[in-house]
């Protein structure tokens, strides 16, 4: 396993989303050959939101990594947008949503968002509240 990945696209670009899955063959090898990867996820951060939502996309998608994520926290509901790669090799937004999150693209997956609001909200109160 590991915990600092790139996806090497070519001489020029290495990405390095947050969560990358990959195929086993390539697990604790970095970079990863580009191809390799099932799914790319970015959680957007204050000093990033640009790069993460539009850069380093625009980046996996002519790759062809087929699955791209942006999950952000930085609203007051986490939003999670999720992405498709089309034939035109830009990716497609097929959902966005602060609510529960179903797929069947890479596998079937569910992500309760207002469950995790609610545990970030906790996390993040001030003592006593």
């Amino acid at each position: 396993m590991s915990f600092d990945l790139s996806m090497r696209v070519d001489r020029r670009n290495e990405p390095r989303p947050d969560v990358v899955v990959i195929r086993r063959k390539h697990a604790g090898r970095s970079p990863v050959p580009v191809e390799d990867a099932l799914l790319a996820v970015e959680v957007v951060s204050p000093t990033s939101t640009f790069r993460d939502m539009y850069d380093k996309a625009k980046v996996c998608a002519h790759a062809g990594v087929r699955s791209y994520w942006v999950l952000d926290p930085l609203q007051d509901r986490l939003t999670l947008t999720e992405y498709t790669l089309g034939a035109n090799r830009e990716y497609e937004q097929v959902t966005h949503t602060d609510d529960l999150f179903v797929t069947e693209q890479p596998w079937k997956v569910s992500v309760d968002l207002p469950a995790l609001t609610a545990r970030k909200n906790d996390l993040l109160a001030p003592d006593g509240q």
